[in-house]
């Protein structure tokens, strides 16, 4: 058998994105751009994170989702585990991935340390990749 590329097609794209098949929505030539390293803010003000962040350990991804509506900062970026918003992209480093989500655009976050020494404000440490 000849090792070679295969091109992709709508049905190859469907059987490898559908779960049902055992998929995991794959995008074909998806990269990471590493953006910027911070530290969570306002994990303080997280209802029940000292329950959550017991779960939370390096490499966990954490779900980005624009809050423009917010009161404080109209650029406001949370970072959620599991549902819950644990805190949020510090408002000083929010601005242009939130014009980008806005226009778009995917990002990643990677839990990089987590410094529990104060139980009820946790330092979680995060990467932050643009996805290409």
């Amino acid at each position: 058998m000849e090792a070679g590329l295969i091109k992709l097609n709508p049905q190859l794209l469907s059987i490898l994105s559908s779960k049902q098949n055992g998929g995991t929505d794959l995008v074909p030539f998806q990269r990471e751009i590493f953006v910027i390293n911070v530290f969570v803010a306002g994990t303080g003000y997280c209802d029940n994170i000292k329950n959550i962040q017991e779960h939370i350990t390096p490499d966990t991804r954490l779900t980005m989702r624009r809050h423009p509506d917010n009161e404080v900062d109209e650029y406001a970026i949370g970072l959620h585990y599991n549902g819950h918003r644990i805190g949020w992209v510090p408002m000083k480093d929010n601005l242009v991935m939130a014009r980008l989500m806005d226009a778009g655009k995917m990002f990643n976050c990677k839990v990089v340390s987590i410094d529990r020494r104060d139980p009820s404000w946790p330092r979680i440490n995060v990467s932050i990749y643009l996805l290409d």
